[in-house]
């Protein structure tokens, strides 16, 4: 198992300090070495803070290019995608000037979208300078959901495709997500996870070897990248 590096804060704020000042530090210094980066997101309300904080970060907005970590299958434009959020909370201030590629794709039925959406995150983001996760109370991270049908072919790190469709059984909307093996191609992985119920959860997940049941074990527990947790 590779190292999780765990760092602890008393304040969301501070937090989110952190967390920006880091993200910027790494797409900044990829934009020196390779004239581009890439960063890649979560939704829900936990990163809404650390992405406002982000935006008002000086570094060359328009050599980054933002995306997805998961998407619920949902018109850009409603309050529940993570497009949305995006789009509100990051894209704003400095950061509005990064490219940003969505995952959604309109009037397109999921299951057909899954390759398409495949080969435009796989052509946008063959490099992933930093790839930041949340987990939910029941250990789902992306839109890998505990005991799903299709985490089989997610975990599997000979699945073909980049992206797949999921459809939850204890949540809204049908999604697509990251599989294992986009998720770990990123460079720096990191988990953004807060409150005292996240790290229980984060705690039993890092005991347990079942990756179905806590599907974010999948990512703490694997043996090919670091990952680096902020918590508060």
């Amino acid at each position: 198992m590779m190292n999780n590096i765990f760092n602890k804060f008393p304040t969301s704020e501070e937090l989110a300090n952190n967390l920006a000042k880091k993200v910027a530090k790494i797409l900044e210094d990829s934009i020196k070495m390779q004239g581009e980066a890439t960063l890649l997101v979560s939704g829900g309300n936990t990163p809404k803070l650390f992405f406002q904080k982000l935006s008002q970060t000086t570094i060359p907005w328009e050599k980054v290019s933002i995306g997805l970590v998961d998407e619920r299958w949902i018109e850009s434009t409603l309050k529940d995608s993570n497009s949305f959020l995006i789009r509100n909370n990051l894209l704003i201030n400095y950061a509005k000037k990064a490219k940003f590629i969505d995952m959604y794709l309109e009037q397109v039925n999921i299951n057909l979208a899954e390759k398409i959406c495949s080969k435009v995150y796989e052509r946008e983001f063959s490099k992933i300078d930093v790839l930041i996760l949340g987990m939910g109370a029941d250990a789902h991270t992306a839109s890998l959901f505990p005991l799903n049908e299709k985490l089989k072919k997610a975990f599997d790190l000979e699945y073909e495709n980049f992206c797949i469709s999921i459809e939850p059984k204890k949540a809204p909307y049908k999604r697509m997500s990251l599989t294992l093996k986009s998720i770990l191609s990123a460079e720096n992985i990191i988990l953004h996870i807060e409150g005292e119920e996240k790290l229980k959860v984060y705690d039993t997940a890092l005991k347990s070897d079942d990756i179905y049941k806590y599907p974010i074990s999948s990512v703490l527990k694997q043996n090919k990248k670091n990952i680096e947790v902020f918590y508060s």
